[in-house]
């Protein structure tokens, strides 16, 4: 190949690059300002990992509870994981151990574990005292089409966003 195709494959490569990531930050942004809010309820994490840097460690009941159902009847296929929810009144969302509610959250499997879409949560420098021992639940946007959602805050026992 000579040079001047080659660099035009990089240039034509670097743009899909870019343009795949406009289109995931445009999808997530959609969901932000157009998703359903829900609650995930925090499991508890080991208080001395919990905060590394600027960032509070996550876990969620709800991908316990996703991967015990999980061990308790594997699937053969499972192109498309999603699992099926129920909300409460405070919008609180659990497992639906029937799995015939029309609301859904889609996760991945990453080290063997239930993927909820993040983590971690990250924060300003210096507010450590805002999130440590204050935070019960993840605040998330679902689109109920995609099963997607993105964690947009954490909230308090009384659904306050911190």
């Amino acid at each position: 190949m000579t040079s001047g195709i080659t660099r035009a494959l990089l240039v034509l490569g670097a743009l899909l690059v870019i343009r795949g990531v406009d289109y995931s930050i445009a999808e997530k942004e959609r969901i932000i300002a157009s998703g359903d809010v829900i609650y995930l309820e925090l499991a508890p994490v080991d208080p001395r990992s919990l905060m590394q840097g600027d960032y509070l460690a996550l876990r969620f009941r709800l991908a316990a509870a996703i991967e015990t159902q999980r061990e308790a009847s594997p699937r053969e296929s499972e192109r498309e994981r999603s699992a099926a929810l129920d909300v409460d009144a405070r919008r609180v969302a659990t497992l639906d151990s029937t799995g015939q509610s029309p609301v859904r959250i889609g996760y991945r499997i990453r080290g063997g574990h239930v993927w909820l879409g993040t983590n971690a949560y990250f924060f300003a420098e210096g507010n450590v005292a805002r999130y440590m021992g204050k935070a019960r639940y993840g605040e998330f946007k679902l689109d109920r089409e995609s099963g997607e959602a993105v964690l947009v805050g954490l909230a308090d026992e009384e659904m306050r966003t911190l």
